[in-house]
Parts: structure tokens; C-alpha cells; sequence
């Protein structure tokens, strides 16, 4: 300061310097890369590397834009659109972003990825660590039958297994040194077959996509639990091959909720063993929210938990808040979804209709809950 004009007063002087030296030093934090998660030494939430402070997930799917295309289909083509939509999920009051790759695109055949898209995983980790965001990776997607290449749908259930352990090793390559993966998540709401046999790999249609699938089709004598058990130290195995620290969930349907009892199976001691912690995907109904937290308790199982998807799909948005908040005691993480507009480009589109209203006031609401949720600033 000094060639500083002789009228500024020596105390002028040093309030600018210290102007100066706060703004550099908020810079420069803002500037750190991100430090792993990891599950706290007592087990029960989640924590920074080199820190025992609690750390709370609120997050998005980024499953599709507004159009209905998955991520994986234009982040090529169109990053600008990515870079954009992640600069935005930040400005929500996102700390991570749920993305969804899918099998036939990721990989060039069963046991190659396609060199384009493993590169382009690159640069999305580079992008969120940029925007201080964490990645939950969720994988073998087949939710566009367009995407699902003919060698996937003629495996049998062995060299199906086998190629989703490959896709997973492939995967981990990838990731296996940065911080910014927040976990791997094996499968969106994996099912399991009933007493007779099945003849599709795919269930649960909606929207032209197909978010739930089947581990086995027939069960052959083994139990549901043994099936689930016997997959998910298979693709544990293929990750722990290259990355041994990143946790690893399994995304599930509340089966708990929806029949109003029972157990949860993939987060049942022995199939849960090798999952760090509970992933559960909850969209509470109107006028049943008591239900729906007291169903939410059935996966506190000794290990953080994370409701990995939530949405105002069948509540208010009110009755939505309320069930996040009177969770908090016990849940480590929300995530909801970002369809790749604002809440402002949503109301100005020329056809907005109620979808876009109910999903536009989400936003807000899911950006005013961050300051409560995280304790961040309100942008």
C-alpha cells in the first residue's frame, strides 16, 4: 500500500488491506480441491478425511435434462450444456450430484469401455471439483432400451453378472484416485424374481424409461437374499480391484414402505455386509408422512443413511420439508433431482403448466431448505 494517495488515512489504509487479505483467503478456500468422504469412526455418519465434523449430503439426480435425455447421451456433444447445469446445481446449494451411466453406453463391449465416454467420466470429475461437488456414481443403467446394445440382452444371468463386474472395474479405473466420488452406487432399485420364473431383465416402465432391474430371472433354488448377497460381493470384488477407498450403496425401493412392513434386503446383515451405508429412495405421501418416517427407520441399520431420491411427486411441498426435517436426527444425506432448468426458466416457458410450476417452487424450496440443511449462505 505504499503508493497508496497520501488522502487515504493510515487506518483506511489498513481496513483495505484487510479487505484485501480476507477476500484472497476466502478465494483460496473456495479454491481447495475436495477431501474424500468417508463413513466417521463410530459409524454413523459421514466425515471429511482428516476430520471428525459431521457431514451432511444435499444433493440432486442429474439423471436427465428437460428434454428427457440421459447425461450420457450429450455430455459429448454438448459439455457446455454440463458445465452450465452444474454451475447451476451448485447455485441451488448442492454439495453433490447423483449421475447415471449407463451399461450399453459406458461400455464398447462386455469386457471393454468405450475409451470416449471413460474420458468424458474424466472430465465430469474435474467439472464437480471444480464446483466443490461430489458424485454419486450410479451404474448399469439400462434405462433407454435404445441404449441396451444385443451382446447385454443375450448374456445369460453368469456372463451378465460378469460384464456388470467388468463395467464396474472399468469404472473404478477411472475414479479410483479422486476425491471427488462421493460413493458408487451399483444399481438403480435392483429387484429380485418371485417364485416363478421371470422372461424380462427389465421392470417398472415410466416415462419411456426403465429405472428398475431384475439381478436374476429365475431364482433356482436359492433365496432372494442369497442371490442379492452373491451379486453384490461380485461387483464389490471388481471395484475393490482398483479403488479401495470410495464407498460403495445400493440405491433400493422402500419395500418397507410400500407394504407397510418387513425387513429391507439388501441392507439385511448379510447382504449389506460389504455396502457402507443405506441408500433409500422415498417419496412420501400426502397425508402419510408419519408413516413414511416411521418406515424411513427400518433402514437405520447401524451405518449412515442417505434418501437418495425424494421428490414432491406425491406430497406437497410442505408436507416434503416436514419430512426431511423431522429426519434429520437420523438421516446423513437428501438427494432430489435437477432436470437441467431453473426454476426461472421453468416459469418463463412458453407451454409451463403445472409439472413446471410444482417443479420450479421445489427448486426454491430445495435451495431455501440448504441453508438449514448445510448452514449455507443463501445465494
Amino acid at each position: 500500500m505504499n503508493d497508496s494517495p497520501s488522502w487515504i488515512a493510515p487506518s483506511a489504509k489498513l481496513l483495505i488491506s484487510l479487505i484485501l487479505t480476507s477476500t484472497f483467503a476466502v478465494t483460496c478456500q473456495a479454491q481447495q480441491p475436495l477431501r474424500r468422504l468417508r463413513v466417521s469412526d463410530d459409524g454413523q455418519t459421514f466425515v471429511k478425511e482428516g476430520s471428525e465434523k459431521p457431514f451432511t449430503i444435499w444433493g440432486v439426480n442429474y439423471d436427465h435434462d428437460e428434454s428427457g435425455r440421459l447425461l450420457d447421451e450429450y455430455w459429448i456433444d454438448e459439455w457446455d450444456k454440463v458445465v452450465e447445469d452444474f454451475e447451476e446445481i451448485k447455485q441451488l446449494g448442492a454439495n453433490c450430484v447423483r449421475i447415471h451411466l449407463q451399461h450399453g453406453l459406458f461400455m464398447r463391449t462386455p469386457d471393454k469401455a468405450l475409451p470416449a465416454q471413460a474420458e468424458q467420466l474424466k472430465r465430469l470429475l474435474e467439472l464437480a471439483d471444480s464446483n466443490q461437488l461430489y458424485l454419486d456414481i450410479t451404474g448399469l443403467a439400462c434405462y433407454h432400451k435404445a441404449n441396451i446394445p444385443h451382446w447385454l440382452g443375450e448374456l445369460d444371468e453368469t456372463e451378465r453378472w460378469k460384464a456388470q463386474a467388468v463395467f464396474w472395474s472399468e469404472v473404478a479405473k477411472v475414479c479410483a484416485d479422486s476425491p471427488v466420488v462421493f460413493c458408487y452406487d451399483l444399481m438403480n432399485e435392483p429387484i429380485l424374481p418371485g417364485d416363478q420364473p421371470e422372461s424380462d431383465w427389465l421392470a417398472g416402465e415410466l416415462g419411456g424409461k426403465f429405472f428398475v432391474q431384475r439381478l436374476a430371472l429365475d431364482r433356482r433354488g436359492r433365496s432372494r437374499e442369497e442371490i442379492a448377497e452373491a451379486w453384490v460381493n461380485q461387483m464389490v470384488d471388481a471395484i475393490r480391484e482398483h479403488d479401495s477407498d470410495t464407498m460403495i450403496t445400493v440405491g433400493v425401493i422402500p419395500w418397507v414402505f410400500a407394504f407397510g412392513g418387513g425387513k429391507p434386503l439388501f441392507y439385511s446383515p448379510a447382504v449389506g455386509e460389504r455396502l457402507d451405508f443405506a441408500s433409500v429412495h422415498f417419496y412420501p405421501e400426502k397425508g402419510k408422512i408419519d408413516h413414511a418416517l416411521k418406515s424411513l427407520q427400518a433402514y437405520e441399520v447401524g451405518k449412515p443413511l442417505v434418501v437418495e431420491e425424494m421428490f414432491p411427486l406425491k406430497s406437497g411441498i410442505d408436507e416434503l420439508t416436514t419430512f426431511i426435517l423431522e429426519s434429520q436426527s437420523h438421516v446423513d444425506g437428501w438427494i432430489s433431482f435437477y432436470w437441467g432448468a431453473t426454476a426461472k426458466q421453468l416459469r418463463e416457458k412458453d407451454d409451463a403448466g403445472i409439472a413446471e410450476a410444482i417443479t420450479a417452487n421445489w427448486l426454491d424450496a430445495f435451495h431455501e431448505l440448504s441453508v438449514k440443511i448445510r448452514g449455507t449462505p443463501s445465494r
